[in-house]
């Protein structure tokens, strides 16, 4: 577990796909706690249009033997600014792969797409039920309300 962009220059991933998360050891292991990360500025692209979409994601996870990387995670979601992907699959992918290469006790992620056509799309997708005596704090993102 050596962190490649720790304390190095890194240029953004030209694609998720390309994109390295980098992983270091938990220091609180046998702890049961939550790490929140918020992206209110995420972007990716139509696949259909090739139009810009803009997103706040909050991923939620309980750590197990690891926790992500805050930088290569910023480069990881930085290289879907020119992705082509529908909401759903950008929502579900990162925490699918978020899962899958982290193995945390349990994480969740919360697309709030700002509107595109007129409609807000929000997309959720959790590991499975939360761990018993696990603090979870609303996502903070208010449902999308338009000009008030």
């Amino acid at each position: 577990m050596n962190p490649i962009h720790l304390g190095q220059a890194s240029a953004l991933p030209a694609s998720p796909e390309e994109a390295v998360l980098d992983y270091v050891p938990n220091p609180r292991v046998g702890s049961l706690y939550l790490v929140r990360f918020a992206a209110p500025e995420f972007t990716s692209l139509c696949p259909v249009t090739g139009q810009p979409d803009f997103a706040h994601l909050v991923i939620d996870y309980a750590p197990g033997e690891t926790i992500v990387e805050s930088k290569s995670l910023k480069l990881f979601l930085g290289s879907f600014r020119n992705h082509r992907a529908f909401h759903e699959d950008c929502t579900v992918g990162i925490g699918q792969r978020l899962f899958d290469e982290m193995k945390p006790e349990w994480l969740r992620i919360g697309g709030y797409w700002y509107p595109r056509g007129g409609i807000p799309i929000d997309v959720f997708w959790q590991s499975g039920p939360p761990p018993a005596g696990l603090w979870l704090p609303d996502q903070g993102v208010a449902p999308y309300r338009g000009r008030g």
